[in-house]
């Protein structure tokens, strides 16, 4: 039996504009995403009888309900006509509902590890063409860099080079339900369009680009996210905002050093998780 073991890294969004509600229930957004050091770490095992089997210590599915990484194998399974199933493990350090985009992530993954192990010749356009129909994210994750991403979120143009910066992440221990936020977002009249204006050149122009419109939906049920901004920003970072529809904060840093001093003087004060991660190209 082959086994490869591959990494699914996390994604901040560092702003987030909704423009309006589409006729489909979908919101049109604008978003500028990259992703960062923190992983799951996806082992995926061929084997020869048919099927596929998700192993995810602490992540319980509903009753009838399939993970989207079973899902995302069955796709790649079925469209390079393979007789043999999959076995893939996955071993959570994204913390769940968190905004971090960590499911989409460990489907682009599979996806991807799929392709590869079978050498079923799937190109990435073709890839990400299988993504969307998995969810929103997942697209993304299949580049090897930063995006603005359009549409419901699967219009994407890479952005590269981005100024390397220290996140500082901050998660409360509390799932946020993406559908909840979006669902009790008011929306009165439609949002300005959103343009990436400048190429970030450095780290002030990143945090005069933080900007997210479904921060105060989340803060309204959960006000820990606007005191995990507070408690960041007293600790020296230099912008600090809510990642996706939360309820996980990053905090951004010039330097490693400056993050885990964060770090340090949050842990102390707080059950919170954090993660000091490096962003990526």
């Amino acid at each position: 039996m082959e086994q490869t073991t591959f990494r699914a890294a996390a994604k901040i969004n560092l702003c987030l504009h909704v423009l309006g509600r589409r006729s489909d229930g979908y919101h049109e957004l604008a978003m500028l995403m990259q992703q960062v050091g923190l992983y799951d770490r996806v082992t995926i095992t061929l084997r020869d009888r048919p099927g596929i089997e998700i192993v995810c210590p602490g992540l319980q599915l509903a009753a009838g309900e399939e993970n989207i990484a079973a899902r995302a194998a069955r796709m790649v399974l079925e469209k390079a006509g393979a007789r043999c199933g999959a076995v893939i493990a996955i071993e959570k350090q994204i913390p769940v509902a968190a905004g971090l985009g960590g499911g989409s992530s460990d489907a682009a993954t599979v996806l991807r590890g799929l392709n590869q192990m079978l050498k079923a010749g799937l190109s990435v356009q073709e890839m990400m063409s299988m993504g969307i129909r998995l969810g929103a994210d997942v697209p993304f994750f299949l580049l090897d860099s930063a995006a603005w991403a359009t549409g419901i979120g699967e219009c994407l143009r890479p952005v590269a080079d981005l100024p390397r910066v220290w996140y500082l992440l901050v998660n409360p221990n509390i799932p946020v339900s993406t559908a909840w936020v979006f669902r009790n977002l008011g929306l009165t009249s439609p949002g300005q369009t959103a343009k990436l204006r400048e190429f970030p050149r450095d780290s002030g122009d990143l945090v005069r680009l933080f900007h997210n419109d479904l921060e105060a939906v989340t803060c309204r049920r959960f006000p820990v996210v606007a005191e995990m901004k507070q408690k960041l920003l007293s600790a020296g970072a230099l912008g600090a905002l809510m990642s996706g529809s939360g309820a996980t904060v990053f905090g951004l840093f010039d330097s490693e050093s400056a993050a885990r001093e964060a770090e340090r003087f949050i842990s102390s004060a707080t059950g919170w998780s954090t993660f000091v991660v490096r962003s990526l190209p």
